[in-house]
């Protein structure tokens, strides 16, 4: 697959064969105006990174591994914790801090689509270091 934003024109992909095979931390796939669609790949025993999005809803799938997923109303008080494995879908309303952290032994692979996007369209992080440090950057 050619990783790059095909957004603001119709667009068909295979979701799991994108998901599964992207080796980026992060890649975005599609921008529009009100939807973002984004694949990621999580290593052993790192996290997607606790953040928040203010205005956006988000949707995120996990497709291979294993980990746990963070949530609460401050960055201070993260009182919804749940395992989560291959096939769970996250529902993360808009202003809830969240994080996605890898306790797996392999890559965990997911997709997230955001309503409305998050990232400047193309966005490509190789690596999570690649990756803003806060929301604000």
């Amino acid at each position: 697959m050619d990783y790059k934003d095909y957004g603001k024109k119709p667009y068909m992909l295979n979701i799991e064969d994108a998901t599964n095979q992207n080796d980026n931390f992060r890649t975005t796939i599609w921008t529009g105006d009100k939807l973002q669609l984004t694949v990621m790949s999580i290593q052993p025993n790192d996290e997607a990174g606790l953040e928040v999005h203010k205005y956006s809803d988000q949707l995120i799938r996990i497709e291979e591994g294993q980990g746990i997923c963070q949530m609460g109303s401050t960055k201070d008080n993260l009182n919804f914790e749940r395992a989560i494995t291959k096939n769970d879908a996250v529902i993360v309303p808009a202003n809830m801090w969240h994080n996605i952290i890898n306790t797996g032994g392999k890559s965990m692979k997911l997709y997230t689509i955001y309503s409305s996007p998050e990232h400047k369209q193309g966005t490509i992080h190789r690596l999570r270091e690649d990756a803003p440090k806060s929301i604000d950057d």
